[in-house]
């Protein structure tokens, strides 16, 4: 990602110069500052039909000397500062200059009076929309090559740098998340993957423990090692412990569905598009993300981030339909699909973390479900909760952030079609509602007394156009999620 700096004054040499305009100033004052070229940098602008809509840019050259200096008028719209006004706005910017073979782009906001935090939100979006992973090109065109590399916020205010701090912070574990879920099956899986954490944790001061196959099968785990049996790649439980808060204060659990291929075992998926599910341990990619987030910016408050790592192979020791396994929790499983994995996995990771941390709060996250992504495309995250104000804080911090959530319902008449005729219970029912059935599933292994709440992201993990702060590929969903929630409702 591209370096920020923040200054008080335009620096001296090459740059792309961008000024933002909010939706109701005058133009041409707004870049009074360019002397005699402000009014034809407006006329331009006006030609281009810019309306200082959020995001929108109009472009123009500026003569300086011999050379000439690239212009953009940014636009803020009416109330940059509400729905990630000011993270859109920066991300536009590099959007437009990422390859443009300029390498440093200089945003002034003087005039506008902006406080320090939206400044850094500014400065945030640019960068976490400069993400990309090239490590495998090695043919890339030049006109595809990135070539931005700074960028420099004047006129923020003197806290500007302060509130940078945690947007920093928040850079690198969106940097974690999306590079763990980019990477191809054949370089993460679950041993890799623990490799990978392990490493970019390392120095944080978050606490790392890993169980091994046979460690999860004296713990009776056989939910989660069904699903592992078919593949030649072993199982792991990756703990990760930040104690940021008062010393014995229970911690806020996160649990993250870590499936790093999934083919569907035995009941196999369909070969078009198989190869996205790489991206199937988006859940536990949150979860590392969100992990590095709260130890880089020192977060005060106890968190226990657990990844349940497995991936899903149909070979001839794989799990059947028809097996009965049995949890850590002591309940039975009648597996009818094993294509309905994530579920098995997290089953036994929750029930661990519960009885090994006994904390407050459970999150857990898992691309889950095929069924969300028909009820709610690739605009929000579903939630569901067994208690209304947990779901509430965390629907709040999926707007302050972008990271949207809608809560579902959830109840008796949909837990009893998940009863099973042999067996405790049963991993798959009928299409109708099956998101939520799968919830149903999840919540009896919800200890009692335990705030939980199941988000299931299997249409926001990967997106195949770009968005706002993130181009193809990879988001980083969950993260500034889960670090926002925390900030807001654990932190002391």
């Amino acid at each position: 990602m591209i370096k920020v700096q923040f200054a008080a004054t335009r620096p001296d040499g090459a740059y792309a110069l961008a000024i933002p305009a909010r939706g109701d100033d005058a133009l041409e004052a707004r870049l009074a500052a360019l002397g005699e070229a402000a009014g034809p940098a407006a006329r331009a602008a006006d030609a281009q039909r810019f309306e200082r809509e959020l995001g929108g840019i109009a472009e123009t050259f500026l003569a300086e000397g011999d050379s000439v200096r690239r212009l953009l008028i940014l636009g803020l719209g009416g109330q940059p500062e509400a729905d990630g006004g000011f993270e859109r706005a920066g991300g536009a910017l590099t959007a437009r200059l990422l390859v443009s073979g300029e390498t440093r782009l200089v945003v002034d906001l003087s005039g506008l009076n902006l406080s320090g935090d939206e400044a850094a939100r500014l400065a945030f979006g640019a960068a976490a929309r400069s993400w990309r992973y090239d490590t495998y090109r090695t043919k890339l065109p030049r006109k595809q090559q990135p070539t931005l590399e700074e960028v420099v916020i004047v006129g923020g205010g003197e806290d500007a740098a302060a509130a940078w701090g945690r947007f920093d912070a928040l850079l690198q574990g969106l940097d974690l998340t999306r590079t763990l879920v980019t990477e191809p099956a054949n370089i993460i899986y679950p041993e890799t993957f623990v490799e990978r954490v392990r490493a970019s944790l390392d120095g944080t001061g978050v606490e790392i423990e890993v169980l091994d196959e046979t460690q999860m099968a004296k713990l009776g785990m056989g939910s989660l090692l069904g699903v592992a049996q078919g593949s030649i790649r072993p199982p792991r439980l990756l703990v990760m412990r930040w104690n940021g808060g008062v010393a014995g204060a229970r911690p806020v659990a996160l649990v993250g569905k870590g499936v790093t291929f999934d083919t569907g075992g035995i009941s196999i998926k369909p070969a078009l598009g198989m190869e996205a599910m790489k991206w199937d341990m988006g859940g536990a990619g949150a979860v590392a993300g969100a992990m590095k987030t709260l130890a880089t910016r020192k977060a005060k408050v106890n968190v226990i981030g657990v990844c349940g790592l497995v991936e899903n192979m149909p070979d001839g020791n794989a799990q059947r339909p028809g097996d009965v396994v049995t949890s850590m929790s002591g309940q039975t499983i009648e597996v009818i699909n094993t294509d309905a994995e994530g579920r098995l996995v997290l089953a036994d990771a929750m029930t661990w973390v519960q009885r090994a941390a006994k904390p407050e709060v459970m999150v857990d996250l898992a691309t889950l479900t095929g069924a969300m992504i028909i009820s709610l495309g690739h605009e929000y995250g579903g939630l569901f909760s067994n208690d209304d104000g947990l779901a509430e804080t965390l629907a709040a911090a999926g707007l302050a952030t972008g990271d949207k959530l809608w809560r579902f319902p959830m109840g008796e008449a949909y837990n009893k079609i998940m009863d099973s005729p042999i067996a405790d219970m049963k991993n798959s029912a009928s299409r109708e509602g099956g998101s939520i059935t799968a919830a149903c599933f999840l919540e009896r292994f919800v200890e009692e007394g335990v705030k939980w709440a199941h988000l299931d992201i299997a249409g926001m993990v990967w997106s195949d156009k770009a968005g706002s702060l993130y181009d193809k590929g990879a988001t980083g969903y969950g993260v500034a999620l889960l670090d926002r929630y925390i900030a807001d409702n654990h932190e002391r």
